[in-house]
């Protein structure tokens, strides 16, 4: 109760709960009628480990609330983590394995800044004494970055489908298939679509980066280009100015981070589309989102905090999708161990 208190705020937190209920349900209703991902069924079920192990999600959301009221930033790092998952061949937890030969997807560039495995460690070494060879490590990834994400709200954010089976590679090379920082608008609509996503998806999708951090590396382009400070015109340059103070131009600058949302950066909000409109977007990507109608209507519309919840809710269960590996289409294993195949 003290925190729904803290998180709804004052004496009208009641009514806020109840309006954050309503929003949550009509995000989960408009989910289930959505189409392209959501038009097939490729084997995966609410609850699916009812009978195999019903202790599955519990486990999944206690060690993941316990990981995260001791370590906020973990939210981001979990929410991040099932993207880049998703997004190379598919969410089959591809991500988490530690081979070397060939390199690995988590040795890859763009996923430097990804974290949260240790999470994802605990919670498979706990079900693993508990229900060994049946929760596998994709469904892990993808409640845990639901019950992060969740923490700070009365109810869980979106539904999470569940009956994923593990892939058995890993590939630093497959990473292209992830979205640059750097990316222009019609080079994200290719990216998303590649995974079966449309525009509604990319922007309702980027807000998570209402919370989490980025790399220097990835901010620097957009302040200065060689010795001499050029600032994107399309960001404010009261928040360039900023955001020259926290990465300097020298290289030894290009492993620190900095907030992706510098006003709430620990709060899952609408602020991120507040922050596009005027020009306070982070990422080239982020500002990419408004040089095209359609989505500039689609930010617009989800600086309402409801509406994002409700589209973001939509968008995760069409994600959580993405090339499944399941008993239906007879791919993928349960790993006894997350980091090996």
């Amino acid at each position: 109760m003290r925190r729904m208190q803290s998180v709804c705020g004052g004496a009208g937190w009641w009514w806020r709960a109840v309006a954050w209920w309503g929003a949550v349900v009509l995000g989960h209703l408009v989910t289930r009628g959505s189409a392209g991902l959501l038009d097939t069924n490729p084997g995966l079920a609410y609850n699916f480990y009812r009978t195999t192990c019903p202790s599955a999600e519990a486990t999944v959301k206690t060690i993941t609330s316990q990981q995260v009221a001791a370590n906020p930033a973990l939210a981001g790092r979990l929410l991040r983590l099932h993207f880049h998952d998703c997004f190379v061949q598919g969410c089959d937890a591809s991500i988490l394995l530690d081979t070397t030969t060939p390199p690995n997807e988590k040795s890859a560039g763009p996923n430097g800044s990804v974290g949260g495995y240790e999470v994802i460690d605990a919670i498979k070494t706990q079900l693993e004494k508990t229900c060994p060879g049946v929760v596998s490590c994709a469904d892990i990834i993808a409640l845990a970055a639901r019950d992060a994400v969740s923490y700070q709200f009365p109810s869980s954010l979106w539904q999470v489908e569940t009956g994923r089976r593990d892939g058995p590679s890993s590939l630093a090379s497959n990473t292209g298939a992830l979205p640059s920082f750097s990316a222009g608008f019609n080079a994200l609509v290719q990216s998303f679509a590649a995974q079966g996503l449309d525009v509604g998806d990319l922007v309702a999708l980027s807000g998570a980066h209402t919370i989490g951090k980025a790399s220097c590396s990835s901010v620097t382009p957009r302040l200065y280009q060689g010795n001499a400070t050029s600032v994107d015109p399309l960001l404010d340059p009261t928040l360039a100015t900023v955001l020259m103070s926290k990465c300097p131009n020298n290289p030894s600058s290009s492993s620190s981070t900095v907030d992706l949302d510098g006003n709430t950066p620990l709060k899952f909000d609408g602020t991120y589309y507040t922050n596009l409109q005027n020009k306070r977007g982070l990422l080239a990507s982020d500002a990419a989102l408004m040089q095209n109608a359609a989505a500039v209507t689609i930010v617009n519309d989800l600086t309402n905090p409801y509406k994002f919840y409700a589209a973001f809710s939509m968008s995760m269960k069409k994600m959580g999708r993405i090339n499944v590996l399941t008993t239906k289409n007879n791919k993928g294993k349960i790993r006894a161990q997350c980091r090996a195949p």
